[in-house]
């Protein structure tokens, strides 16, 4: 079942004032006839999202965030108009762009509680897609971690100004226009992409949308032929396996060695996501609670029953831009009836050393792991 979200001209009705400063009342006619016709033909919409990238200084055009809130109240009140009958209203969501502090916190400010109910931004921090050195960036962890600043400023904002809107990454595909050339569609992308759904979760995103399904370089399909990409694959490992609850964890091993965990997704248990970023060393990792780590210890040594479920990707032929990925060993392909293949765990005793393996990825569950938020 798909879930649509769909954007509203945010223009339409205005004028340019100066360079790319727009204003003027916006005309919402043309909104308010789009959505009455998806009510009538009984579509179902899960948000309306008010512009895209007119935020701050805004791409290609901007609106000021007194003028973009005034207009969001509008869109409420067209919204909870025309859906007075209905069982379910859709969000309103905005403003699709990039975020600025200082225009995010006003917005939030006029439109004020009950009328914006996520705030959605876009993030494309892997700078252009002609950039030659994207590889470079993707594997740094300190080039990575930059982006944690937008994170961390959103959600303060949020807390200090708008505490009842949730947010979301309304786009993101690591490299803008349209990515990098034979790199964005290839193995290595994957270890940016899944670095980032695991740093945008910790950071309470509730959704993240990827550009795109298909076009462009950043395409989760081959735009061709449409056979998935690696980020395919690693997309669809984060939605099998990574729960909605994220849990803290921490590390003395390297930085190149990038870590996340989750309660596991509709079972017991964690998940663990681990990415290594080092592209000659690798990890021999053990996972304990901090809140019963005699009880792990002792289960770990009088159980030779518990096991660990292991998924680790990595390139074939160990070449990072290898448009094929590797799950255990095992390429990912389709299935001769063009169907996705069963991604299929190794499993391995707990009391087994966990390799994690110079540049690949891996996710580990631990059905047996008792944490008190998986509870």
């Amino acid at each position: 079942r798909a879930i649509i979200s769909f954007g509203l001209n945010a223009l339409h009705g205005r004028h340019k004032i100066k360079n790319k400063v727009w204003g003027g009342p916006w005309n919402s006619t043309n909104a308010h006839d789009f959505i009455s016709y998806t009510i009538s033909k009984g579509y179902k919409i899960e948000a309306w999202e008010f512009g895209n990238e007119l935020s701050g200084t805004g791409i290609g055009a901007s609106v000021s965030a007194d003028t973009y809130a005034k207009d969001v109240g509008k869109l409420n009140e067209i919204v909870d108009a025309l859906y007075k009958n209905s069982n379910k209203k859709p969000s309103i969501m905005a403003p699709g762009g990039f975020f600025e502090q200082g225009w995010f916190a006003k917005l939030l400010k006029i439109t004020g509680p009950g009328t914006l109910n996520t705030v959605s931004h876009h993030m494309y921090n892997l700078g252009a897609g002609v950039d030659h050195h994207l590889i470079e960036h993707i594997l740094n962890p300190y080039y990575l971690s930059k982006v944690s600043k937008t994170f961390s400023s959103l959600s303060q904002t949020i807390q200090q100004n708008g505490p009842w809107a949730s947010v979301w990454v309304g786009e993101s595909g690591g490299a803008f226009n349209s990515g990098g050339f034979h790199v964005s569609d290839t193995s290595v992308n994957s270890f940016w992409y899944l670095d980032q759904l695991g740093m945008a979760a910790a950071y309470n995103t509730k959704v993240y949308c990827r550009q795109t399904l298909v076009g462009g370089h950043y395409s989760l399909l081959n735009t061709t032929t449409f056979v998935p990409n690696p980020d395919y694959y690693s997309a669809l490992l984060w939605h099998r396996l990574m729960g909605k609850t994220v849990l803290g964890v921490t590390t003395t091993a390297s930085p190149y060695l990038r870590y996340y965990a989750h309660c596991s997704k509709g079972r017991a248990g964690i998940t663990l996501l681990l990415i290594n970023m080092s592209n000659n060393t690798d990890f021999i990792v053990k996972a304990r609670s901090r809140s019963n780590l005699k009880q792990v210890q002792r289960s770990e040594v009088t159980d030779g029953s518990l096991f660990r479920e292991e998924y680790h990707m990595s390139p074939k032929d160990g070449d990072l831009q290898s448009k094929t990925m590797l799950l255990n060993g095992i390429q990912l392909q389709l299935t001769e009836k063009e169907g996705i293949p069963n991604l299929q765990p190794i499993r391995s005793r707990l009391s087994s050393p966990l390799y994690i393996s110079s540049l690949s990825i891996s996710f580990i569950v631990f059905p047996n792991f008792d944490s008190p938020a998986c509870a």
